[in-house]
């Protein structure tokens, strides 16, 4: 009896009508991209494990999937990493390489790769699916793709700025309304890890900060319990869980708890400029907040932090972030590459848009005329129209088969096909509009004109 087939948890097959969507939502990104000065660039779906393990820290190394060695990959296993029993050990000795858990570090060895190729600042865009050993549930997948807007080589921050107009002018050409782009500084998290005097344990503090929305206070504070963080630590950092008023209100606030230190008031400094200009040019759909207790997972920012939330009734994560890295390409030997980049959640921001019922119709139109084979139409007549059709950009095309007529219906009528031909008198060709039964007898040049209006 043959095996019945099965994919892999988190990953999915998509129908046409699901890739038609993804595709539109492909070139609205990269219609903006490259509006905004983006290029493109590719990078391999899997890299060496050397240069994507620790650069995530400790959460993100254990949802890297890795690839085992070619041939007995168990060869090269030590005996004393066997009688240890010691896991990491022996995945050192066992594999290689990896999948890609985000776009972000590959990009940091391109540029190092091709720094003698590329011109400074140098702005790329990338589109390409990432993997991650995760617990697949909505909206969390464990192949998805990331498609990323960077920019390394300046610590301008008019590129935030940028940024920030380039996800309101996205999900503004989407005609999503309603987003709202979380921000935060980490140097800000350094600041307020300095003052109550958590410097030490500024990791295991932001990481449990950034759950806050998941796991709410008391969740957040017996994190930090058991991480080791201090009674007078956590007491000295409650007041910033209900930091309200608008993003300049916040600020002024924090500038006031931070003033001692130097570190902290420079990305009060530094958040205070993005969200100025932000005012000053406007954004269309979006709306800018700051949050305090944002801190993102990712050891690798340093600057400016975002995340990107649904809008409200949506019941989703994330569908967006990104932030400032000063030093990401230092790791593989370049130093003084200051980076900044957004991601766009293109799995998580096509749920949206099927909830909210955002996406155009016309987008899911697939043929948009099918040549039916009769004792009126011979195939080869209706082939030589349908390839003219094509030619004049219409979606047609021709039944394959001579098969009874109420056949070829019902296919035009399963794949909603709006039109159908079955006749052809002189030049003028007898077209039949499904929904409503009406024929009219037209020739091709006059039917693709209407059709196109």
């Amino acid at each position: 009896m043959a095996q019945k087939p099965s994919i892999p948890k988190g990953t999915r097959d998509f129908s046409s009508f699901e890739v038609s969507r993804r595709n539109y939502l492909f070139s609205v990104l990269r219609t903006q991209f490259e509006c905004f000065g983006y290029r493109p660039i590719e990078t391999p779906t899997f890299e060496n494990s050397e240069t994507l393990l620790g650069k995530y820290g400790e959460e993100g190394d254990r949802l890297i999937f890795k690839i085992l060695n070619s041939g007995n990959f168990l060869e090269g296993v030590s005996a004393e990493a066997w009688e240890q029993g010691n896991a990491k050990k022996i995945a050192a000795q066992i594999t290689e390489k990896a999948l890609r858990y985000d776009l972000t570090v590959p990009f940091a060895r391109y540029v190092v790769m091709h720094q003698n190729e590329l011109e400074f600042p140098f702005k790329r865009y990338q589109i390409q699916p990432v993997w991650r050993a995760d617990r697949p549930q909505k909206g969390r997948f464990r192949e998805f793709y990331q498609c990323d807007a960077d920019v390394v080589g300046s610590k301008s921050l008019w590129q935030e700025v940028e940024l920030v107009q380039l996800y309101d002018a996205v999900f503004t050409q989407l005609g999503l309304s309603g987003v709202t782009i979380q921000m935060n500084n980490r140097k800000i998290l350094s600041g307020i890890a300095e003052v109550i005097g958590a410097s030490d344990q500024l990791i295991d503090f932001t990481v449990a900060l950034d759950k806050l929305d998941k796991i709410g206070q008391d969740g957040v504070v017996k994190e930090m319990r058991e991480k080791g963080i201090s009674e007078t630590a956590i007491e000295k950092a409650e007041p910033l869980f209900q930091l309200q008023g608008s993003a300049i209100d916040q600020l002024n606030t924090l500038h006031s708890l931070l003033q001692t230190s130097e570190v902290g008031v420079k990305g009060i400094e530094e958040l205070r400029f993005i969200v100025e200009q932000i005012s000053a040019i406007g954004l269309q759909s979006t709306q800018l907040n700051i949050q305090v207790t944002l801190a993102r997972g990712l050891n690798y920012y340093t600057g400016a932090i975002f995340e990107v939330s649904a809008p409200e009734g949506v019941q989703l994560g994330s569908i967006g972030g990104g932030g400032r890295y000063d030093d990401l390409t230092g790791i593989f030997g370049l130093k003084d590459k200051s980076g900044v980049g957004i991601s766009f959640g293109l799995d998580r921001i096509y749920l949206v848009m099927e909830q909210l019922g955002l996406f155009p119709e016309t987008i899911d139109q697939g043929t948009q005329v099918l040549f039916l084979q009769t004792p009126q139409l011979l195939a080869a007549t209706s082939m030589q129209a349908v390839m003219q059709l094509r030619r004049m950009g219409i979606k047609a095309d021709l039944y394959p088969d001579d098969v009874k007529i109420d056949k070829q219906f019902k296919y035009a009528e399963r794949l909603q096909i709006p039109w159908i031909v079955k006749a052809k008198t002189d030049n003028r060709w007898e077209f039949k509009q499904l929904s409503d039964g009406v024929s009219v007898q037209l020739s091709l040049e006059d039917w693709a004109a209407l059709i196109k209006k």
